[in-house]
């Protein structure tokens, strides 16, 4: 059996952190008959190949002997969730704060299950957005189904 995601994600980013990289998310899945280790990163501007490659090449003989899947052959993936990713951390929170998102919620709210507004505050138990043109409105995190940025097309 191999190691969890968490503690894979915890090795890498003892790797990548002093490089200037967050890791985002470590997915372990089967494609394609095979098993594949897909290890998301970030940064504050946007993430090139440039830094996928450097990335996977300073975490891959590391990864290899700390063993992320107890002997099972893998395929090493390095990426990014490109600009539309969803809010995950506090970090992705702080840094869309002021910006608009697009929440889509279980329980309709408003009337809707999809808000588009500025991210005004967020917290533990809530997120508060204001709607173009409307009041702010005050959204359960256990209600949303995914936040992410807003790409606004003109």
């Amino acid at each position: 059996m191999g190691k969890s995601a968490e503690a894979v994600k915890e090795f890498i980013e003892s790797i990548a952190v002093p490089l200037g990289y967050e890791v985002l998310e470590v997915a372990y899945s089967k494609k394609f008959g095979e098993l594949n280790l897909t290890v998301y990163i970030g940064r504050e501007r946007a993430v090139t190949l440039d830094d996928c490659e450097r990335v996977h090449n300073a975490i891959d003989a590391p990864l290899d002997e700390f063993d992320p899947t107890g002997g099972a052959p893998y395929i090493l993936n390095v990426s990014s969730y490109g600009i539309d990713r969803p809010l995950k951390t506090a970090r992705d929170y702080e840094r869309a704060t002021g910006s608009e998102v697009e929440v889509a919620v279980f329980n309709s709210v408003c009337g809707k299950k999809r808000v588009v507004g500025v991210l005004k505050s967020f917290d533990e138990g809530a997120v508060t957005v204001i709607p173009e043109g409307g009041e702010p409105v005050v959204i359960g995190r256990k209600n949303i189904s995914k936040i992410k940025p807003y790409i606004r097309f003109e």
